[in-house]
């Protein structure tokens, strides 16, 4: 990079913390510290909820997902404008009637406390290890550029995020949020801008995504029903809608966020922006890794996007054949290129035979190049049996390096710092928040002050803070971080939003019952999740189904049993 852009880097990310922590002001007490004493506007709530969610692995991993895979991702997120109509209407007010500071202390109210610190004990184990991920996210970027290893640059990232959190609690992560969100929305538009700028002379916008489409990256919609299919129109519907609705509804990190608002309307505007803006953004950043790949189409990619993987191979024995593998790949590249020319001149002829023709011509180069991509994969696999061959988190990173003006790079390189700095910031107020709640002022010391409180939660945030980087240290094992984070949260968010369904809906179930369907259900989905019995996205409906059913029949079960212990006739003397 250039100064510029290490200057660009530097102010945004050290403005934005100044920022937060002024605004913030000095925290009194643990309910500043938590939720900010319920006074932030709607739009502060809505864009620190999207802030929460859009962590850097979206803006890091979703143009690679798109690039590799096409735009049938977005599917995923169908769900979500209907999970949040649920949430406004129930969850909401009788969260912000409670007064709680986490949702679970609903559950110990409607249950009983072995329930509650069931649920939280779950949550605490998936935002725990999930915001390990979102840590390793932006410490890719600097261990790329400064070419350093990735442990160097976690303890950095997680060191400055825990500094802020622990000073400022939830004021300085809302303040913060807030006005990342307004320079990641910028730089994005600018990033999607550029790239349309970059394709060569006379392929604009709509030849590139004619020329995306024919090799299958246009793939928004998938109307076939299928369990293992990851991404349809069904999985997104049903399993996206109970995904989304357990993470907005039960996970901490969410809850903390809304639980902000000064009224329960403001809390429901703020969720419902986010149900509004969500998947055309989801959708935008997708299309800009569409883009790019148009862009490679004319422009040779790397064989491999990740420089540190290419760099092991190259200085070991295999190194010759990895370079006879790049050269065969030059020349794929040429002749996929010429292909792409030609199919671009029968879009412009509008002659369907032409356009068959060179569609086919074009699979076919693109094929070859694959193949010859997999080789290389297959020498990095020979070197390191644990190398990291999935190389989607690097695509947008190495476009951006390589072909962005200067400026626009420390822009964009700054956006995935504060997308990863704003959701790990949540996760980290969350979970210390549900550890001093639900489990330290609760079980361990009921009786503290409030000044102990506040400490404790200090603490907590600092401890969670040391846990979540220890995973971001483990994170480059799990391949596409964007998938990785969503299968953890498959297995366990199902599992908590039927604890929470039960609460809600089904007033006659007794807590030993939904306690043990939990953890039932919980196993259940484990084994399927680790045997790959079904695509994730559907462990969320049957995780939650699980619970409901299960817990009805104990209850009945019990219910049945008392009600025949109390029938029994009396004994005669």
């Amino acid at each position: 990079m250039s100064l510029i852009d290490w200057v660009v880097l530097a102010l945004t990310i050290l403005g934005i913390v100044a920022y937060g922590v002024l605004k913030s002001g000095r925290n009194q007490n643990i309910d500043q510290f938590l939720v900010g004493n319920r006074s932030m506007p709607w739009y502060t709530v809505g864009l620190s909820v999207m802030a929460t969610q859009a962590s850097a692995i979206t803006f890091l991993s979703a143009p690679g997902q798109a690039y590799s895979d096409g735009m049938r991702f977005v599917q995923f997120y169908f769900g979500l404008p209907l999970a949040m109509i649920v949430l406004c209407i129930t969850f909401v007010p009788i969260f912000h009637r409670l007064k709680v500071y986490t949702a679970y202390e609903f559950l110990e109210s409607r249950f009983d406390l072995k329930t509650r610190a069931l649920t939280s004990l779950l949550f605490l184990i998936q935002r725990g290890l999930s915001t390990g991920i979102t840590i390793y996210a932006p410490s890719i970027i600097l261990s790329t550029i400064l070419g350093i290893n990735t442990i160097y640059t976690t303890l950095f990232i997680g060191g400055l995020v825990i500094f802020y959190t622990v000073y400022g609690g939830t004021k300085a992560v809302s303040y913060t949020q807030f006005l990342q969100m307004s320079i990641i929305f910028l730089g994005m538009f600018l990033a999607g801008v550029m790239v349309v700028r970059l394709l060569p002379s006379g392929v604009g916008f709509t030849k590139a995504l004619h020329l995306a489409g024919k090799l299958g990256r246009m793939n928004v919609i998938d109307w076939k029903f299928d369990l293992n299919n990851r991404y349809t129109v069904w999985s997104g519907l049903i399993g996206g809608f109970f995904l989304q609705l357990s993470y907005f509804g039960t996970d901490q990190s969410q809850v903390g966020r809304y639980l902000t608002g000064s009224s329960i309307g403001q809390s429901r505007m703020g969720l419902i922006m986010n149900g509004l803006i969500k998947i055309p953004m989801q959708f935008l950043i997708l299309l800009i890794g569409v883009l790019i790949f148009a862009f490679y189409q004319f422009n040779q990619p790397p064989i491999f996007f990740n420089k540190y993987e290419v760099m092991q191979v190259k200085s070991g024995k295999y190194a010759k054949e990895y370079q006879d593998l790049r050269t065969q790949y030059a020349g794929a590249f040429q002749q996929k290129k010429a292909s792409a020319d030609e199919l671009l001149k029968a879009l412009d002829s509008k002659n369907q035979e032409q356009i068959n023709k060179a569609s086919n011509d074009l699979k076919q180069a693109d094929a070859a190049e694959l193949a010859i991509r997999k080789n290389a994969i297959n020498l990095m696999k020979k070197k390191n049996s644990k190398a990291d061959t999935d190389d989607t988190n690097y695509v947008f990173l190495n476009f951006v390096i390589h072909f962005l003006p200067n400026g626009l790079i420390g822009l964009l390189i700054a956006i995935v710092f504060l997308a990863s700095m704003g959701s790990t910031a949540s996760a980290l107020n969350s979970l210390a928040s549900t550890t001093v709640v639900d489990i330290y002022r609760r079980v361990v010391n009921p009786n503290g002050s409030d000044k102990t409180y506040l400490n404790a939660s200090r603490l907590a945030t600092v401890f969670w803070g040391l846990v979540c980087i220890a995973m971001a240290l483990y994170a480059a094992k799990m391949g596409n971080l964007l998938e990785a984070v969503n299968k953890l949260g498959s297995f366990i968010y199902g599992t908590i939003l039927g604890v929470f369904v039960v609460a809600f809906y089904l007033k006659k179930i007794k807590g030993t019952a939904v306690f043990i369907a939990a953890i039932i259900s919980e196993i259940i989905i484990c084994l399927m999740g680790f045997y790959n019995v079904i695509a994730y996205l559907w462990l969320n409906a049957i995780g939650c189904f699980l619970v409901i059913i299960i817990a009805w029949l104990i209850n009945l079960a019990i219910t049945d049993n008392t009600e025949g212990q109390h029938n029994l006739p009396l004994e005669v003397e």
